[in-house]
């Protein structure tokens, strides 16, 4: 594909659209063609002979806007955190800024719940009539937008799709008239608004319908179709294009819905008799009596998830505890009557349930307030949650079942607040109405944990309970926050955050003379989330707020926004006069204190802020009827789809400002552990975060939850694969060099993997890249060290040390060696099991020698706490060391110095060899003298401990001018006698020389050497000429490397023994001191993402764009 061509991207990412527009840079368009694809916005042009490619990811767009000016006419502005981006000149800019809108809502959502797009694969197939193609992806995400447009209209469940929709004429028997608007038709829904929003609604849902007929044409009626419900209710459209596929459609959604019902009557038995006792069990979910019974005898069942010796409601927590004043009769109670009787009457007129009409007058009647004996009911009908109680039956239930005695973070939050819910009301004074409380909110804890359980949750939670029974309180509870308050109630409360921003639009839009005052006091951020967060039930009398309630169930958050802004309005004087903020915040505290219901039947309750006066004379009571109304008046403009625009301006803002925020508070946790500085921290974050979502829309070896727990730290949250890491480890870390790298990328990412889930974090991968990069040479070398000695993957096959051997030394070619003889004193070590060879080349020189003791003396005076975890750590056995060889040989094949590292990888190698061997005999001889003197330390134990002094000795002598390595360490060594172990006899031993011209020919070879003395001798001298620097070497037979393919197991050597050895060659102490530079290598791999073969772009031109 063209696309996936040009941007090197993989076949996973899908091409939505493309359009052909300009790119602005100066004063000069460029013209070519953008392409909008799932994650990314891609630009090309081709003009002139030059080329200009810009790849900007979703999820790095912080704006979005479509302007038009003089410079820039109909253009469309698109912002990340480091450049703005102008494109213009489109054919079809709505449609195009639509989709753009569309693909940054998903980013947004995937920064949110870290989930990838998935494609609807059942959308039908496009007629052949069609007038033009639409790749499949442009139409799934029209029909996305259509229904969520759908759902949000009619307060529908969150899966439901619409199928389509067609205008229509509706008769309404209540005026006798045929109102204009659109029937929508999708798998569980038939609905209709008209033109009029405010006119007429309907909602039938198929479970309801019973007879679809087409009736007779007429000039009056044309093209008919009459639908009948359970209830005895008929609905006639008219006016139907198409009247025959509609009809069809309908059919097949209701056979579907036929089956689904019997299917779950199967299932759950829930459903005994027949259909009769369907519709009567669906008729008592509405139903006109405050009295009412929801379900059937199971939902009635005690559940508890403490004590089951707590008694369950069975009615509504309000009608139990509800305390009526001594009066039998009184003025409130008689206006309360009138209310039922209005409603009572309306129910008659526009029908009862689910699929009543909803007009005018249906608003007005919540406008006054609803009765309390039908709040709980005409919610669960104003919000849409009778819909998913109804298709859900025993769903609760088997919840609270689930989640009976679990515990989790959630739980002990729940448990914190029960007794902080509506504490000054009778029903949650006792334990009846806590334990209800808390099985409603643990339950949805459970039903999501994305959310879990957020404060507020509780202060609302508690008055749904009031009104409702536990089961309606549940599901109006999921209503709230998943459909109508979205985003709420999450661990960073994005959704009220991003209403923060809307209203404070609004507020420089309808108060203007207000709103700069407030911006200087910071007032409208502070107010504006607790109105929101608990639907101004925590800050006016609960009598009052309950009707603000009645209203946001009725249409939604617009009436928030509307009696915020009325708030506002009504204090401008006021708060035009305030100085600081408190001022302020009493202003507006002591006017929502005010706010009464003089209709309510209820005593009266105390509220927290009126308990908090400051002691002034009471403010003016302000009716709650009359606040709603003057904000229906003065503000009754807005409208849901207004909001929603402006929902998705202030998305981005909040979603990237809180990523921000989130990436500095990692930074500063993490930059005490790490020895990087800030900077390199915030482009690392960022760099982990970007291959993390990848993993998201993308895919990998696990799944989105599996990547992203949002209980946890913001340090550990985000987690990347095994593959990720690979590509980040070859990018970033300075020991990815050659063909080892991904080898030595698997050892990394099992040591970093200390939970071992095949993932690992931010924290744990920058703790391993900031010592491979920052540490000292002693932490290098220890982190080196505990990458081998994990135990071997499954893939990795065992070598033998002589295959090891021949790994290392099979081209061999000695450059200017010379071997010194061996004095008197060397044959007496040869007596005692060890000779020391001098190897001097004639570019020894004595500045190696002081950087040596310098190293030395570091090594020796290390802080205890950190050799003692060295003393922790494992010996090393052969196999382990075989690949640990294996690293170091392959680390420097980039390196200036790559030749005198390897000579020096050599000698390290073979001494550590020599070692092993030796400790193994010392191991041995411990082994046979078991039964010695206890207390006396052993063999090997003792060694260590020579080693060690020869060390000191080295420091301890370093005002000797004439002092060497190689009389340090031999006159130390020459004092370690093996009891019993040294062989009795000798043998001559001679050297082999290496004339210098063998060695000129070929430069290709490998840049060390072995000479061996005598290939049938029992004792050999094996001397390699790698560095500068005395290699001790084992001269009895016993020490020859084996000639086995089996691995001896009894070899090992420790880490101390690793670190002396590295440190007697300048070459390595320098390669392993030498600081790296991390903001270069964090640039490329910012702009170069390795995925297999292809290489992608981030916010980056490829090839500049000019004018």
């Amino acid at each position: 594909m063209k696309f996936r061509r040009l941007y090197g991207m993989p076949e996973e990412e899908k091409l939505v659209n493309y359009y052909s527009c300009s790119y602005w840079k100066g004063k000069m368009p460029r013209q070519g063609w953008m392409y909008l694809s799932i994650n990314h916005l891609c630009f090309h042009s081709f003009m002139m002979g030059k080329e200009a490619k810009l790849v900007i990811r979703w999820v790095d767009i912080t704006q979005l806007e479509k302007n038009a000016t003089l410079l820039f006419p109909d253009t469309i502005k698109v912002s990340t955190r480091s450049r703005e981006h102008y494109f213009s000149i489109f054919l079809s800019i709505n449609e195009t800024f639509k989709l753009m809108e569309q693909l940054a809502n998903i980013a947004m959502r995937q920064l949110l719940d870290n989930e990838g797009f998935e494609q609807d694969k059942s959308l039908p197939k496009l007629k052949k009539k069609s007038p033009k193609k639409v790749s499949a992806l442009k139409r799934d995400l029209d029909a996305r937008a259509k229904s969520e447009r759908y759902r949000a209209i009619f307060r529908l469940p969150k899966d439901e799709k619409l199928d389509g929709h067609t205008d229509c004429t509706l008769w309404t028997p209540f005026n006798k008239k045929h109102i204009v608007g659109q029937m929508f038709v999708s798998t569980n829904y038939i609905c209709f608004t008209s033109k009029d929003e405010q006119l007429c609604s309907l909602i039938i849902p198929l479970r309801e319908v019973t007879i679809v007929e087409k009736a007779d044409s007429s000039s009056v009626l044309p093209s008919p179709l009459s639908i009948s419900t359970k209830n005895r209710m008929t609905f006639l459209f008219a006016n139907l294009k198409d009247r025959d596929f509609l009809v069809q459609r309908i059919s097949d959604f209701l056979q579907q819905t036929t089956s689904k019902i019997y299917s779950e009557r199967d299932i759950s038995g829930s459903y005994n008799n027949s259909d009769d006792e369907v519709l009567s069990q669906m008729s008592s979910i509405i139903s006109s009596s405050p009295q009412r019974s929801l379900g059937s005898e199971d939902s009635e069942r005690q559940f508890n998830l403490n004590d089951s010796s707590v008694p369950t409601a069975t009615q509504t927590l309000m009608t139990m505890y509800r305390r009526r004043s001594p009066e039998e009769f009184n003025p409130k109670l008689a206006k309360e009557y009138l209310k039922e009787q209005a409603w009572k009457t309306n129910f008659a007129e526009y029908g009862q349930g689910v699929c009543m009409y909803r007009t005018e007058k249906t608003r007005d009647l919540v406008q006054k307030g609803i009765p309390e004996s039908m709040r709980g009911e005409l919610w669960l009908l104003l919000s849409g949650a009778v819909n998913e109680m109804a298709t859900h039956p025993g769903y609760y239930e088997d919840l609270v079942e689930k989640s009976m005695g679990k515990y989790n973070l959630a739980t002990e939050e729940i448990e914190r607040d029960l007794h902080r819910s509506l504490p000054e009301h009778p029903a949650f004074q006792n334990e009846m109405g806590i334990a209800a409380l808390r099985r409603v909110l643990t339950a949805y804890a459970f039903r999501n944990p994305n959310i879990g359980y957020c404060q507020a949750m509780n202060i609302v939670t508690s008055v749904l309970l009031l009104y409702a029974k536990e089961e309606e309180a549940f599901w109006l509870l999921v209503a709230l926050c998943e459909r109508m308050l979205p985003d709420y109630y999450n661990t960073r409360v994005v959704g009220a955050l991003v209403d923060q921003g809307v209203f404070e639009d609004l507020a420089r839009d309808y108060i203007p003379q207000l709103y700069d005052c407030m911006q200087d006091l910071g007032v409208i951020s502070t107010i504006s989330l607790s109105w929101f967060l608990t639907l101004f039930l925590s800050v006016m009398p609960f009598e009052s707020a309950v009707v603000v309630v009645d209203c946001f169930f009725y249409e939604g958050i617009k009436v928030i926004f509307q009696l915020a802004l009325a708030v506002l309005d009504a204090n401008v004087d006021k708060l035009l006069n305030c100085k600081d903020d408190g001022e302020a915040m009493t202003v507006l505290g002591r006017y929502l204190d005010s706010v009464t219901n003089n209709d309510s039947t209820l005593p009266p309750i105390p509220h927290l802020h009126s308990l908090l006066s400051d002691g002034k004379d009471p403010y003016p009571e302000v009716d709650v009827f009359k606040l709603i109304a003057t904000s229906y008046e003065k503000f009754g403009t807005i409208r849901a789809d207004m909001i929603e625009q402006m929902r998705f301006k202030q998305r981005l803002k909040v979603i990237q400002t809180l990523e921000d925020t989130t990436k500095r508070n990692v930074v500063r946790t993490i930059v005490t552990e790490t020895l990087f500085t800030l900077d390199e921290l915030e482009e690392l974050y960022a760099l982990f975060k970007a291959e993390h979502l990848t993993s998201c829309y993308w895919g990998g070896n696990t799944t989105a939850p599996d990547r992203h727990d949002p209980s946890l730290p913001y340090l550990e949250q985000y987690r990347i694969d095994f593959e990720q890491f690979k590509g980040l480890f070859i990018l970033l870390f300075p020991w990815a060099c050659g063909t080892h790298s991904d080898i030595l990328a698997h050892r990394m990412f099992r040591l970093l993997d200390e939970n071992r889930d095949s993932l690992i974090n931010f924290r744990e991968f920058v703790t391993g890249l900031s010592i491979a990069c920052h540490g000292d040479l002693t932490d290098k070398l220890r982190l080196l060290y505990k990458m081998h000695v994990l135990p071997a993957a499954e893939h990795d096959e065992p070598e033998s040390a002589f295959e090891a051997t021949k790994y290392f030394f099979e081209d061999i070619t000695p450059e200017c060696t010379h071997v010194v003889g061996v004095n008197s004193r060397v044959k007496q070590e040869l007596e005692d099991g060890f000779v020391t060879v001098s190897l001097k080349t004639e570019r020894g020189k004595k500045a190696s020698l002081q950087d040596n003791q310098n190293y030395l003396r570091l090594w020796a005076k290390d802080d205890k706490s950190k050799m003692k975890g060295s003393n922790d750590l494992p010996k090393l056995n052969q196999e382990q060391f075989i690949e640990l060889c294996k690293t170091l040989y392959n680390m420097f094949s980039e390196d200036p110095s790559e030749q005198e590292l390897y000579h020096a990888t050599a000698t390290v190698t073979s001494l550590l060899l020599e070692i092993g061997e030796v400790g193994k005999l010392f191991s041995s001889q411990m082994s046979l003298e078991q039964d010695g003197e206890q207390g006396h330390r052993s063999h090997s134990e003792q060694y260590c401990h020579k080693i060690a002094d020869s060390f000191q000795t080295i420091l301890n002598a370093e005002d000797e001018e004439t002092l060497c390595v190689e009389h340090a360490l031999c006159s130390q060594m020459e004092e370690i006698k093996l009891e019993d172990s040294s062989p009795k006899d000798t043998a001559a031993t001679s050297a082999m020389h290496t004339s210098d011209d063998e060695t000129k020919d070929d430069s290709s070879m490998s840049s060390y050497s072995v000479l061996s003395a005598g290939s049938q001798e029992d004792y050999k001298l094996h001397c390699e000429d790698i560095a500068d620097d005395t290699v001790l070497v084992r001269n009895n037979h016993s020490t020859s490397l084996p000639n086995s393919s089996s691995i001896d197991r009894d070899w090992t050597i420790t880490f101390e023994q690793f670190l002396a050895s590295v440190l007697t060659e300048p070459f390595l102490v320098k390669y392993f001191e030498k600081p790296v530079e991390m903001l270069p290598r964090i640039t490329t791999a910012k702009n170069v993402r390795v995925m297999g073969k292809q290489i992608l772009t981030s916010d980056y031109d490829i090839s500049p764009i000019s004018g």
